[in-house]
């Protein structure tokens, strides 16, 4: 694959450079880069900041919160993980076997950890989490990108994450600490995470036989714009969940969906999915679909049966989707 070097560690440049190679970059062949953050927490497009993370600390401590576009749980990064993004058209990536993590877990198994692709968005070593990835599609584009733990600090990934008591209970461990490893401790002859992103830069370009493709300065000027005009600003990263009258909750197998419903004259006024759940586009979309149609099981059964739910929520089917909402 073709490689971009993006050198920024701002956490909101990052989210703006993501969206613009998704939705503006020519994309003749899939391509990818390797990039890294300074202290943040990176929360999923559908989640609520106040209930996924320790906010206090973050102000107490000078690290920023962003909102990404894809969905999924909240990850903390410092300047000891390593992130990868893996964008192309939909077709390119299946074409190519690029549609999934797979390239980057045989990177890793080519430098000698036992890496494995895992549930529902994981990379495992050893039965522990080095990685978290996720999905977007956006028209005949999909973006794939996800975590490296190189040598993350876990005490502080501890305090930042405010996980929830069901979600431990869920996967049956402790705390979040348990649950995580870093890369360093399997990668005896790997230095630091730069030479972590040489070696694989190396790998996954074969030797850069595939060539590095270099933004211009006015490509750059547009991501700038994108990170002011959206992933700065309060009103996407505080104000993108807004409360509701009605809540449901289930944990299913797309991870776990909140529902926060208005209802006004009995019809949904609004309605707002919240969580770490995965799927290929924005819930925006299936919300506006649902907005003005009458709050009772039939009336959200017949038009949703000619969704594809599973576009929304992974392997979703329309029945639990309308079971979610009134169960």
């Amino acid at each position: 694959m073709r490689y971009l070097h993006n050198n920024s560690t701002d956490a909101h440049f990052n989210m703006a450079f993501d969206r613009f190679c998704l939705e503006q970059m020519p994309l003749e062949e899939p391509l990818f880069y390797l990039w890294q953050n300074a202290p943040a927490v990176i929360i999923g497009l559908n989640q609520n900041a106040h209930t996924e993370v320790n906010l206090p600390y973050l102000e107490a401590n000078n690290i920023k919160l962003a909102r990404r576009v894809t969905g999924g749980g909240a990850v903390y990064h410092d300047l000891q993980n390593l992130n990868y993004t893996i964008v192309g058209r939909t077709l390119d990536l299946e074409r190519y076997g690029v549609d999934s993590p797979q390239p980057i877990v045989e990177a890793l198994q080519e430098l000698g950890v036992p890496a494995l692709l895992s549930g529902r968005n994981d990379i495992l070593v050893d039965g522990r989490k080095v990685s978290g990835y996720a999905k977007r599609g956006w028209r005949d584009h999909t973006m794939i990108h996800g975590t490296l733990m190189y040598n993350v600090d876990i005490e502080t990934l501890s305090e930042v994450l405010a996980v929830k008591a069901e979600k431990l209970q869920v996967h049956g461990i402790a705390s979040v600490k348990s649950r995580v490893a870093n890369l360093k401790d399997y990668l005896p002859n790997i230095a630091s995470v730069d030479e972590l992103q040489s070696e694989l830069e190396r790998i996954l370009s074969r030797d850069h036989t595939d060539k590095e493709i270099v933004l211009n300065d006015a490509q750059l000027a547009v991501i700038e714009q994108i990170a002011q005009e959206k992933f700065r600003t309060w009103e996407w990263n505080y104000g993108h969940s807004p409360k509701a009258d009605i809540v449901r909750k289930k944990r299913l197998g797309c991870g776990t969906v909140e529902v926060h419903l208005t209802i006004e004259k009995g019809r949904i006024e609004n309605i707002d999915f919240i969580g770490d759940f995965l799927g290929r586009e924005p819930v925006s979309t299936l919300s506006k679909k649902l907005v003005g149609t009458p709050f009772d099981r039939q009336s959200i059964a017949e038009p949703v049966a000619n969704l594809k739910i599973s576009d929304w929520f992974d392997n979703l089917t329309a029945e639990q989707f309308t079971d979610l909402l009134f169960d």
